[in-house]
């Protein structure tokens, strides 16, 4: 039984079954044994690979997108360029380059990474070597400023709770141990949840939603601070509009893998509701829900995902042609991953997004 099995099986023998919750909280950012605090997930050595590591025309795209975007809101001067989880910095210095063709840009811009792991805020610091960023804590923590900001996979890693409709009540799962230490799930017994009354008129016994509360708190942060200061932010994750259905899982390897067998060495995720959040961000309105692959080729990618090609050949121009289709095709990421934006009521959505 590895360190942090120890710990959570002690927990629970302490305070009874954990929420989902609180047991992701603890596989993924507890500081000796987290899987964020402990190790580089990305990449072909990691678990996982993130669009911007598939090429730079990803960030590139929302680079030119968010810059479009400050200038129809007239170039607030200073504004804050955000990233909430910005991985190993490689979106945000693909951003960065494609941005300074804008004029003014790169001179109002305070450049504020949103991140909880030391091991990738040390990437990220290499990253952006040659820019003068500022690490936060949490999204609460960014300046008071007209708010830019991009989070691409970042909602579907924060902590859910998953409530079973028993007819007017639910019973949230829950997670236990056997008398041989190994992690299991179990049912609460059902009671009233108030916050849940809404999902009555759409579910059924037995069906099975998630709910995601410190999402929803960074995306009424984030929206306050647009709805009173203007900005715009970039939602990029795999989910719905609404959620159902059991979708928590763990990545091992770029594999699927038991989210219960050796906590602290897989991701934890889950898909994004995006609808809790587009509520949570009011006053901020909220665009149509679009997926990645459409968003992706109103701003041009092919345009210039044929311009990269023409200076290609051999394995290098098949690896781009791939890169494309991963990005974009429904059968890839174009249709799993979905793009949201928020921003203030009075101005026009970002471009590539419609309300």
């Amino acid at each position: 039984m590895t360190g942090l099995h120890a710990h959570l099986v002690a927990r629970i023998n302490a305070d009874g079954p954990l929420s989902i919750a609180d047991y992701m909280a603890d596989c993924l950012l507890h500081p000796d044994w987290g899987y964020y605090a402990t190790r580089d997930p990305l990449g072909a050595a990691g678990d996982f690979t993130t669009a911007p590591e598939i090429s730079q025309m990803f960030g590139e795209l929302i680079g030119l997108a968010l810059a479009q975007s400050w200038m129809d809101q007239g170039g607030p001067t200073p504004f804050a360029l955000a990233e909430l989880g910005p991985g190993r910095g490689t979106l945000m210095a693909d951003i960065l380059r494609a941005a300074r063709a804008v004029p003014g840009f790169h001179t109002a811009m305070r450049l504020c990474l949103v991140e909880a792991s030391p091991a990738l805020r040390e990437a990220q610091a290499h990253a952006l070597s040659g820019y003068d960023a500022t690490w936060y804590d949490s999204a609460a923590d960014l300046p008071d400023l007209p708010l830019f900001l991009v989070a691409n996979e970042f909602f579907d890693a924060l902590p859910i709770r998953q409530f079973i409709r028993d007819g007017d009540g639910w019973r949230e799962r829950r997670i236990g141990a056997d008398e041989d230490g190994a992690l299991t799930f179990g049912l609460t017994d059902a009671t009233p949840q108030p916050a849940l009354a809404h999902r009555i008129a759409d579910t059924r016994d037995g069906d099975l939603i998630e709910t995601c509360a410190p999402g929803t708190a960074i995306a009424a942060t984030i929206g306050a601070r647009i709805a009173a200061r203007g900005g715009t932010a970039l939602i990029i994750d795999y989910g719905e509009w609404r959620s159902l259905g059991d979708t928590f899982q763990a990545l091992r390897g770029h594999a699927h893998a038991d989210p219960l067998e050796a906590p602290g060495t897989a991701d934890l995720t889950a898909h994004v509701d995006f609808e809790s959040l587009a509520s949570a961000a009011a006053p901020a309105a909220h665009t149509r829900l679009t997926p990645q692959g459409v968003f992706l080729e109103r701003l041009g990618i092919t345009t210039r995902a044929q311009a990269l090609a023409a200076r290609l050949s051999g394995e290098a121009l098949d690896a781009h042609v791939a890169a494309h289709r991963r990005l974009t095709h429904p059968d890839e990421m174009g249709t799993l991953f979905k793009v949201m934006a928020l921003h203030p009521a009075n101005t026009d959505p970002p471009p590539g997004l419609s309300q």
